[in-house]
């Protein structure tokens, strides 16, 4: 895929998936869409026209309902919504494909069975959104050690020509040993296998996470800008 047409999806990576492969499981119209807020919190505007914003802002309910924007290209807001976080991350894409030097671990697919276990490691770990449907935007892996859930990771955005890899996490009791690299590696093969391009994403500061994927074959694509988003307090709108 061209470097043109790479960005056109990348840009606004999760409008991508929201208009194209993943989008049986969101809301919205032609100007802004979400998930399922059951499945993923994340949603996108097709662009920062005034008719567009305004579409997101009828997505955002009241009463604690908030959304995570996550794009290229500078976030902008309706009068009704605000942010309350705000975050710089990079995309990284796959550039030299490695494989892995120790297929011994053990890797294994998760299912429906594994659920709780894959929400507990992902609340006691904090690798990003996670709940019990988010395995429904993807496939996901995991290795078990003693009975127990040690690592796992999957596919999160799915769009033209490109998957994400995502929920990359392990149970601090069996951290040092190669596993969420062994995890990476496969679940990047599997997106290959099917002809698309892996990519990730990793907070801008998080410089570990950012060095380690470089000696997966990763590089970063560009920066991104990160949003998590509700509606603005009424009383704070009139003053």
């Amino acid at each position: 895929m061209t470097d043109l047409a790479a960005s056109g999806y990348l840009n606004r990576v999760v409008w991508s998936a929201l208009t194209s492969r993943q989008e049986p499981l969101s809301r919205g119209n032609s100007l802004a869409r979400r998930f399922d807020p059951g499945i993923s919190p994340f949603a996108a505007t097709r662009d920062n026209s005034p008719d567009a914003l305004s579409a997101l802002g009828r997505l955002i309910g009241p009463d604690g309902d908030q959304a995570y924007l996550l794009q290229a290209e500078e976030v902008a807001l309706p009068e009704e919504l605000e942010a309350s976080v705000t975050a710089l991350g990079v995309l990284m894409t796959e550039i030299d494909p490695k494989s892995d030097s120790a297929p011994s671990a053990g890797i294994v697919p998760l299912g429906r069975s594994d659920i709780s276990e894959m929400v507990a490691l992902a609340e006691l770990t904090k690798p990003g959104p996670f709940t019990a449907r988010t395995p429904e935007l993807g496939t996901f892996f995991g290795v078990k050690r003693d009975g127990r859930l040690a690592a796992m990771a999957g596919t999160r955005l799915n769009l033209p020509g490109f998957t994400e890899i995502s929920g990359i996490c392990t149970h601090p009791d069996f951290r040092g040993l190669g596993l969420a690299s062994s995890l990476s590696l496969h679940v990047a093969a599997a997106i290959r296998a099917r002809g698309d391009t892996p990519f990730l994403h990793a907070y801008a500061d998080n410089h570990g996470a950012i060095a380690l994927y470089r000696k997966l074959g990763f590089d970063i694509w560009r920066e991104v800008n990160v949003a998590v988003i509700r509606r603005r307090d009424e009383s704070s709108r009139s003053q």
